[in-house]
């Protein structure tokens, strides 16, 4: 039996995430990508707690981007991240691409999020 491509996806970020963890100190910047807009958080998984987020649905990018679903918007997502993680004193994170591969939208909002300030 074939599986979908979502139950694909599913399976490589399960593997993915044995190995990538985020803490208070190195939190984990996870990218879900959709069809029309793409989201980036800053977690840690230690306290299970949501430090920072961005998406291309916020008011701030929304207005300026014709389309959330492209590497223009993937760009802006990563730069205002990077701000809003920087503003809470985090520099160093883990990167999870939610089991995408590092191409396209999720390479151009990680190269973003470090040409705005962050190591990973």
């Amino acid at each position: 039996m074939k599986t979908t491509r979502k139950a694909q996806l599913h399976r490589r970020h399960r593997r993915l995430r044995k190995k990538v963890s985020g803490t208070a100190t190195r939190p984990r910047l996870a990218v879900f990508r959709s069809n029309n807009h793409i989201y980036a958080q800053l977690i840690d998984d230690v306290q299970q707690h949501t430090l920072a987020a961005a998406s291309s649905l916020d008011k701030e990018l929304k207005t300026d981007l014709p389309s959330g679903a492209n590497c223009d918007a993937s760009t802006s997502v990563g730069t205002l991240i990077a701000e809003r993680a920087k503003a809470k004193g985090i520099q160093h994170v883990v990167f999870d691409r939610g089991g995408n591969l590092y191409h396209g939208r999720v390479k151009a909002l990680a190269e973003a999020a470090r040409e705005a300030g962050l190591d990973f």
